[in-house]
């Protein structure tokens, strides 16, 4: 991990739905439906963990995005560092190209870590990264964002004007209450934020994302 400190210490570390009640939850890389084909590395439980500090200002975003009439989603947060691994593995040795028509149609795998969408070490392994989307509430629907999660593809960067006006201000609208909230957006997916202030930010974690191991 290019010689930064890797700890297995889950101690600062919360399970989200304790912090955010009602906030929904996919974890897509618990699933087979990833980019991958198959469920990642590290992935024990289908629940978002996040650190403490990443935890409460989620809070402060669901509770401003409530008010409007929608709920967060997530897709992932905490990702254990040999999850990370997992996917470069994947990217250098694994020929399987089964999910290619549904997150990378239009690129080569390698090309995927030239261009930033899949890193060697990740935001996500200091804890303070998250990836979600909203719900509307009233329809029970993800809102339209114009593309879907980890679509690798510039439709998915949040600037990208391939989209229509709507699907770029509901981005907009997802980013706003992220920022205002103290996240950060990225510049090729619309649907990654990590906390601006990280309280690990030079230390990676590979503990399981389990509830269980929280308690130990």
């Amino acid at each position: 991990m290019n010689n930064q400190p890797v700890t297995m210490d889950p101690s600062g570390f919360v399970l989200l739905a304790d912090f955010v009640p009602g906030i929904v939850q996919e974890i897509r890389y618990y699933s087979t439906f990833n980019f991958i084909g198959d469920r990642v590395d590290g992935y024990e439980q289908p629940v978002a963990l996040l650190t403490k500090e990443a935890a409460r200002a989620l809070k402060a975003v669901a509770n401003e995005v409530n008010v409007q009439g929608y709920r967060l989603k997530v897709f992932d947060a905490y990702r254990p560092a040999n999850a990370v691994r997992h996917f470069v593995l994947w990217g250098i040795e694994d020929l399987d190209l089964r999910m290619k028509p549904y997150f990378y149609p239009d690129l080569e795998k390698q090309e995927l870590f030239k261009q930033g969408y899949i890193a060697k070490q990740s935001s996500h392994s200091r804890g303070s990264a998250v990836d979600l989307t909203l719900l509307d509430m009233r329809t029970g629907k993800e809102l339209d964002m114009g593309s879907p999660f980890d679509l690798f593809s510039e439709v998915s960067h949040p600037d990208s004007r391939a989209v229509t006006d709507e699907q770029h201000a509901n981005r907009m609208f997802l980013q706003n209450a992220m920022t205002r909230n103290g996240f950060q957006p990225i510049d090729c997916e619309w649907w990654h934020f990590s906390l601006r202030n990280e309280p690990y930010p030079d230390t990676y974690f590979e503990f399981p994302v389990s509830s269980e191991y929280l308690k130990r």
